[in-house]
């Protein structure tokens, strides 16, 4: 079994406690969907933010959902750069899998998906 790297990204529109909380449940919730993860798979969260959303800590919205409590957690601030994408919340979720890495879907919403079109799957 490996550990392997799901990265994540979403933007929110305003510095809004709800709305940063609401923002990561829904990244997490796709990541965990796309890749088939259950918390008892993940080695640990690594959530940054953008300096311009100080509203709420998004690792206390991961914490709440039934059956996070234990997977460890951290958050951090996003490295300020010139011209960086604003409010944006990205996850870095480390899974125990035997899944290869052309296996793993990383996620990127709203506005995120700037960061990587690479990596944006197509609804269609």
């Amino acid at each position: 079994m490996m550990v392997r790297g799901i990265r994540g990204a979403i933007t929110v529109e305003r510095n809004d406690e709800n709305e940063i909380l609401d923002a990561t449940i829904e990244l997490l919730n796709e990541i965990v969907a796309h890749n088939e993860v259950r918390p008892e798979d993940i080695a640990s969260v690594f959530v940054t933010v953008t300096a311009d959303l100080d509203a709420a800590f998004p690792a206390r919205a991961i914490r709440q959902m039934q059956g996070w409590e234990l997977v460890p957690l951290m958050c951090s601030l996003e490295i300020s750069v010139p011209n960086g994408l604003p409010r944006c919340i990205r996850l870095m979720v480390l899974i125990n899998t035997n899944k290869g890495q052309a296996d793993i879907r990383h996620i990127y919403l709203n506005d995120a998906q700037k960061l990587r079109p690479d990596l944006v799957q197509s609804k269609g």
